[in-house]
């Protein structure tokens, strides 16, 4: 592979065409794009928005789904020093006028099949112009010359919006030196060498998605796109075309593996990043035993995807472990308590400029030259991070601290279970007890009593759930992440045949 670019610059797919034009850039549908294709074709979408009127510094929100008019866009808007807002193709209308309302972008690009959602939304938003990508740009007349592109470090190049786990989403505002910090740093962990390819499912619109298609042009390897994830079609892709390099989430993780049934995978894959949450030493093990080099990674939007991920070989350390920082990243843990456990902060170059638009909650995040990031965690002997929940999920039940992730884990390891999740119950003697949503694998059949009986024989008594619920599916975002917000609303539309009495949680530790 040709050295990683020496000026971030110039933006960064047209400095790597000149450099390696021929070279794979995007599989996609069959379709093969070299990077000087690549780089044409966003040279003549970013003529045409401009033509649109879009000027730098402007924001172009893009509600388009995955797929090679996608990847023009990025690169396109970042050629006119613009700032991209990718947005969720699955919201409703009021939640895209929302965020419409947030950024107030100059362009909303639009793909066929958002085009009757977004048909809705553009009467109601004023100043904000609408078009169609692919046909709808290519009608467009380009009717001037762009100038010899150079990007500003710090000015911003994405703005992406939280997955909105707990609430209300925010957009984070990175700049091109998050980005290119976040590739570079991402590159030294996982040696990339010449070949590689990155096979692409996560959402473009999620930071995970978006910075494999930032990072192919930064290091020059190749993506192979999907529109999404199919447990059957990233099977084959594994098999048959060469991959090296896959970013997952737990949930599709297991799905892939229940499709494999036990059959092992080339040693041609070199890693498969799996973040999204803290994700069990069960599935990771699974993995690793057909072949998958499983690495555990912990990221979020505000730093530009990856914090920290176990590093290539064997020195993965302790079961639970999300791994070391990546070069020039900082974790500490603030305020922790007997156990280490407390808040994670984050610093380097990869954190964020801010929130759009909220000054207040900014300042609260930055603090102290520091990213406060809501989750609790621990960092161990060995400086590993091992990653528990959000602040805002932990279950303090009788003074004693509950973190979901751990309950969901043992509920995972039963071999009936699918998927899980743990939430927070009002409880009026012990202040809140555990509550688990259970989707039970097809065919299965498992009652409460038998769940409760499992998890008796593995966790203490104060974590054991004392209400399940039996459910269809659980509420995720399309990165794959439980939205635990929505999870006891779900519950509660259940009925109440799985609740335990109190008497059966007589017994309970001191507090502390």
């Amino acid at each position: 592979m040709s050295e990683p670019l020496l000026d971030p610059a110039i933006p960064w797919l047209f400095a790597r065409a000149r450099s390696d034009p021929r070279a794979l850039a995007i599989r996609c549908d069959g379709e093969e794009i070299s990077f000087a294709e690549l780089a044409a074709r966003s040279e003549a979408v970013a003529r045409r928005l401009r033509t649109l009127g879009v000027e730098p510094e402007d924001r172009v929100a893009a509600l388009v789904g995955s797929s090679v008019r996608f990847v023009e866009l990025v690169h396109a808007v970042q050629r006119l020093g613009a700032a991209l807002v990718p947005l969720n193709t699955r919201l409703t209308t009021a939640e895209i006028l929302a965020l419409l309302d947030d950024c107030r972008p100059r362009l909303l690009i639009v793909d066929p099949q958002s085009a009757a959602l977004a048909s809705e939304v553009a009467p109601r938003r004023s100043g904000t112009r609408m078009i169609e990508a692919g046909a709808g740009i290519d009608r467009v007349s380009p009717s001037c010359e762009l100038p010899e592109p150079r990007l500003d470090a710090h000015s911003i190049c994405t703005i992406v919006y939280t997955s909105g786990t707990t609430g209300k989403a925010k957009g984070a505002m990175l700049t091109h030196a998050n980005h290119f910090a976040s590739a570079s740093a991402s590159r030294a962990n996982l040696a990339l060498r010449p070949g590689d390819r990155w096979l692409a499912v996560l959402p473009l619109h999620h930071v995970g998605g978006l910075s494999i298609l930032l990072r192919s042009v930064i290091d020059g390897s190749a993506v192979v796109l999907h529109r999404g994830f199919n447990a059957e079609q990233v099977d084959r892709a594994m098999h048959e075309q060469g991959i090296t390099l896959l970013s997952l989430v737990a949930t599709t993780l297991r799905r892939l593996l229940d499709h494999s049934a036990g059959r092992r995978y080339p040693r041609s894959l070199r890693a498969v990043l799996v973040g999204g949450g803290a994700t069990p030493a069960e599935l990771l093990e699974r993995a690793r035993a057909l072949g998958i080099p499983a690495l555990a990674t912990y990221g979020l939007t505000e730093a530009a995807s990856q914090v920290t991920t176990e590093p290539l070989g064997g020195d993965r350390g302790a079961a639970g472990s999300a791994g070391r920082p990546l070069a020039g990243t900082r974790v500490a843990i603030a305020d922790p308590d007997v156990h280490g456990d407390g808040e994670i902060l984050v610093a380097g170059p990869t954190v964020m400029a801010g929130y759009l638009g909220r000054s207040e909650e900014t300042e609260r995040a930055l603090r102290g030259g520091w990213l406060h990031t809501g989750d609790v965690g621990r960092l161990d002997a060995s400086g590993r991070l091992h990653v528990h929940d959000r602040r805002s999920d932990l279950i303090v039940s009788g003074g004693e601290n509950v973190y979901p992730t751990e309950i969901e884990a043992v509920l995972l390891g039963h071999p009936d279970v699918s998927e899980a999740a743990v939430y927070a119950v009002a409880d009026p003697e012990w202040g809140q007890h555990v509550g688990a949503a259970v989707v039970l694998r097809a065919g299965r059949h498992l009652d409460s009593g038998e769940l409760r009986e499992w998890c008796a024989a593995r966790l203490a008594r104060f974590k054991l759930p004392r209400t399940i619920r039996f459910v269809d599916s659980l509420p995720r975002t399309a990165s794959g992440k439980v939205k635990r917000h929505e999870v006891d609303l779900l519950a509660t539309r259940n009925d109440t045949s799985n609740r335990l009495p109190p008497s059966t949680l007589s017994e309970r530790p001191s507090k502390r």
